[in-house]
């Protein structure tokens, strides 16, 4: 009897040795509204986090309905990261049903990466949902300027290390070595379009401001009449003139935009049609944050080229 508590006794010490050793190694449970988010929360938290994203990169991120298995995902995260602003009108639904009070807006496991970031397109006083689907807090598509993702980086990086202090150095360096990887493709991504400094394009969207700032393009006509509202006869025909009379060489689409009026107005003015990522993983060559940016530098060089 003697030996057998012994036993018990020595298997409970060596239980409260593990457990925590045991608990401190679990990786922190990333849960991200978009693959973009996702791909940057993965590169900076390495084999220290377990991401997923919300929502799929081949669909429009506004529109997006969660799965139950979504749910369950934000339900048991321990970080949430999302645009903030008005770009996923379904957050707060997908934040309420899976009733992670520490994952809502400004709680410890949220991460808004919206956060200190200077916004594009900031509507004036009197702006309204009458001028279409308009963003009331200004354009929330940033992470297309990787000096921005730099700040999103930095953002996440900060935030696993207050979630999880004992890998902090861990998140340091990942970061460091990102923001290097950045800082060198960066004069390059922006070298490549300096040819065309100043040239302008026609959009689908406005999805691409912050592409076009950062490497000196301009693109002030869209597919849309006004945004969220489908392409209307009227506005083909208008802008089959813009683009005749501006010399417009390309027009963007993401893949997610239905392709028919794109394709429809560039055979009628001899534009090319180019297909962008908006999203990390909305196509094969776009596999990371990264890859992406080369991918759409790629593309426009081959646009703007005579």
């Amino acid at each position: 009897m003697r030996r057998r508590l012994s036993i018990l006794v020595a298997c409970m010490c060596g239980a409260v040795g593990v457990f925590p050793a045991a608990a401190a190694a679990k990786p922190v449970k990333v849960a991200a509204t978009l693959s973009t988010f996702a791909d940057l929360a993965k590169t900076v938290g390495g084999d220290r986090v377990e991401v997923s994203a919300v929502a799929s990169p081949k669909f429009n991120p506004h529109f997006i309905e969660p799965k139950p298995s979504d749910v369950l995902k934000v339900k048991r995260a321990d970080l949430f990261i999302d645009a903030g602003l008005d770009l996923e009108l379904w957050r707060g639904p997908l934040l309420d049903a899976a009733g992670n009070a520490r994952l809502f807006p400004g709680g410890p496991g949220e991460l808004d990466l919206s956060q200190g970031l200077e916004l594009l397109e900031v509507p004036g006083r009197g702006a309204s949902r009458a001028q279409g689907d308009l963003h009331l807090y200004g354009n929330p598509h940033y992470w297309h300027d990787p000096e921005n993702a730099k700040r999103m980086a930095t953002a996440i990086a900060e935030k696993l290390s207050a979630l999880d202090p004992e890998h902090a150095g861990d998140y340091r360096r990942n970061l460091q070595a990102f923001l290097a990887r950045l800082d060198q493709k960066i004069p390059e991504w922006q070298s490549r379009l300096a040819p065309y400094r100043g040239r302008e394009l026609v959009g689908d969207h406005r999805a691409w401001p912050y592409l076009m700032r950062f490497l000196g393009l301009q693109m002030e006509q869209h597919l849309e009449p006004k945004p969220g509202i489908p392409p209307t006869p009227r506005q083909i025909e208008f802008l089959e003139q813009y683009i005749r009379e501006r010399r417009i060489p390309a027009i963007v689409r993401a893949g997610y935009f239905p392709p028919g009026a794109a394709e429809s107005l560039a055979k009628r003015t001899g534009a090319k049609v180019v297909l962008l990522c908006q999203s990390v993983r909305e196509i094969p060559a776009c596999s990371d944050y990264i890859a992406m940016l080369d991918y759409n530098v790629n593309q426009l060089v081959e646009a703007l080229r005579p």
